[in-house]
C-alpha cells in the first residue's frame, strides 16, 4: 500500500506519518517513509533516526536534474530519472535512515537561498513513488509539502490512498474541499484525520465538512505528541487511534 498525507502546514502531517510508520512496523510489515517535503527539518527526528542524504544526489544532484528537465522542455514526459523499478530492498543504502523497522527515504531539500524552485524534487518524489515495486505486506508512507502543489505535481496520483490532516482551523476545513475536488479528479481513495482536537472540537469540526463520512481517525491534542514535537523526540509510543485507523485502512 502506498498512503499519501497530506494537509496545510502545521497540521499535524509529520507526526500522522511517524505515529503511522511506527504501528506499521509494531505489526511486523516493511516501512518505508518518504519525505518529499523540501522544507521538512523535523520529520527523521520523529522517527528516531538521523537525516538521511538527499536522494536527489544519488541521480546527480539537483543541478543535474534540473538540466535534464530543461533540455526535455516541453515535452517533460521525456524525462526519466528512474529506468527500472525499484523494490525496498534496492533502495541505495547510503540514502536510507532506519529505526526500529521503518526506513526513511528524502526526496531532497532547498539548502541555500536563491538556489531555484523546487520542480527537480517533485518530479523524482512522482517518479520514485510511481516506479515502487511492494511486495503484499509493504507499506510506503508519503509525507507531502504543505498545501495543493504536489497535486499539480502528480505525486498524489501514484498513491492507493490519501489522507488528509485537518486541524482546527477555517483554513484546513475550506483546503479540504479543494482536496476533496483534487483527489476525486484523479479517482485516488481520500479520508481525513482529524488532529490536535478534544471532544467540543471535532464535534464542531464535523459539522463544518461537507462531507463528515471520510473521517477515519481522529487523535487528541495530546502533551505527549507536542512535547515530542518541540523537543525533536521519536514518537515511539503506539496509540489507540491509530492502531485503529489501520484496521481500517487494512480493511477498505
Amino acid at each position: 500500500m502506498k498512503i499519501a498525507i497530506c494537509g496545510k502546514g502545521g497540521s499535524g502531517k509529520s507526526t500522522l506519518a511517524a505515529l503511522l510508520a511506527r504501528e506499521y512496523a509494531r505489526r511486523n510489515r516493511p516501512v518505508l517513509v518518504i519525505d518529499t517535503d523540501e522544507s521538512n527539518l523535523g520529520l527523521h527526528r520523529l522517527l528516531g533516526t538521523d537525516a538521511p542524504p538527499d536522494l536527489m544526489n544519488y541521480f546527480g544532484g539537483k543541478m543535474t536534474v534540473g538540466a535534464k528537465i530543461m533540455a526535455a522542455m516541453p515535452d517533460l514526459t521525456s524525462v526519466h530519472l528512474i529506468e527500472d523499478a525499484w523494490t525496498l530492498d534496492d533502495l541505495p543504502k547510503d540514502y536510507v535512515a532506519e529505526d526500529h523497522g521503518v526506513r526513511l527515504v528524502a526526496i531532497g531539500k532547498i539548502h541555500d537561498a536563491g538556489e531555484g524552485c523546487a520542480c527537480p524534487m517533485g518530479m523524482l518524489a512522482k517518479q520514485f513513488l510511481g516506479g515502487l515495486r511492494l511486495g503484499d505486506n509493504d507499506v510506503v508512507i508519503a509525507d507531502t509539502e504543505a498545501g495543493i502543489e504536489h497535486f499539480g505535481r502528480g505525486i498524489d496520483q501514484e498513491a492507493d490512498v490519501i489522507l488528509m490532516v485537518l486541524d482546527p482551523s477555517f483554513e484546513s476545513l475550506r483546503l479540504a474541499e479543494k482536496i476533496t475536488g483534487m483527489a476525486g479528479g484523479i479517482g485516488i481513495p481520500l479520508y481525513y484525520v482529524l488532529n490536535k482536537t478534544d471532544p467540543a472540537m471535532a464535534a464542531r469540526m464535523r459539522e463544518g465538512i461537507a462531507d463528515p463520512s471520510r473521517i477515519i481517525c481522529e487523535i487528541p491534542q495530546e502533551p505527549g505528541i507536542l512535547e515530542a514535537g518541540l523537543g525533536g523526540q521519536a514518537l515511539t509510543d503506539g496509540r489507540p487511534a491509530i492502531g485503529l485507523l489501520v484496521e481500517v485502512l487494512e480493511g477498505r
